[in-house]
């Protein structure tokens, strides 16, 4: 059972990961586990954002008005991204968790340094087919071992050439279709427990109201300010995540 302590750390990590995403569009689960992982252990800290990062994507993957373009020209790659969850998760119980951990603190790294320097690949549509399902396998399996959904996936799509408008609703399916794979995933590896889904529900309240939060700050500040402290502190976080894993796993080995 948490602790009250913990229970405020949840609250707190998913109103301030709320918050982002009202302002910048996305950033929630990164945010959320960036934090979570400094206080608990990786699947615990995937498990907990699993509701709220299926419920805040869900409105915007359908929101636009363009979910069955977009369905028909990257179908292969959210297949992809959605049917390999399972095998990264499977890594959860055969690779040391603090190297896991690591991992997805080189992600959030990655990340924000890509999009600090501005950072843009370019993907023709004579190699978006053969792409897709190659970038996708590589984002399921990431999603699985880590809980992070943005590399590469988000940077693919950022490539394609989508308009403002479906780059958005595209992210948001994305990231809800991952969701939705990775709790099956956890579920199977019996990572997500009752009690952890109920925190997870419950920390909905949160994230919502940290949206709203999210969306006000956007109106009196400039989201170029905002997005350039929010990688540069995603930055310092994972570098911190890499740090304490790492530190974590050679004490572990030093110990036996």
């Amino acid at each position: 059972m948490l602790d009250a302590t913990s229970l405020l750390i949840i609250a707190g990590t998913f109103l301030v990961a709320g918050a982002v995403k009202g302002v910048v569009g996305l950033g929630l689960p990164s945010v959320s586990l960036a934090i979570l992982t400094v206080a608990m252990d990786l699947p615990t800290a995937m498990a907990l954002l699993l509701v709220p990062a299926f419920v805040t994507n869900i409105w915007q993957s359908i929101v636009g008005g363009n979910a069955r373009a977009i369905l028909v020209r990257l179908w292969p790659f959210f297949a992809m991204a959605t049917l390999t969850v399972w095998i990264g998760a499977a890594a959860l119980t055969r690779i040391n968790l603090s190297l896991l951990t690591a991992l997805l603190g080189g992600l959030l790294i990655t990340y924000s340094v890509v999009s600090l320097v501005g950072f843009r690949m370019v993907i023709s549509n004579r190699h978006e087919h053969w792409a897709g399902p190659i970038v996708g396998f590589i984002n399921g399996v990431l999603t699985g071992m880590t809980g992070s959904f943005v590399v590469p996936g988000v940077m693919f799509l950022q490539a394609i050439g989508l308009s403002r408008n479906m780059l958005i609703q595209a992210m948001g399916m994305l990231f809800a279709v991952s969701t939705a794979a990775l709790a099956v995933a956890l579920q199977q590896s019996s990572f997500l427990t009752p009690q952890s889904g109920a925190i997870s529900v419950v920390a909905v309240i949160p994230a919502i109201a940290g949206m709203v939060l999210g969306q006000k700050i956007r109106n009196g500040l400039s989201e170029q300010t905002f997005r350039s402290v929010f990688f540069v502190s995603l930055f310092i976080l994972g570098t911190y995540i890499i740090v304490s894993s790492l530190r974590a796993f050679y004490q572990a080995g030093a110990g036996q």
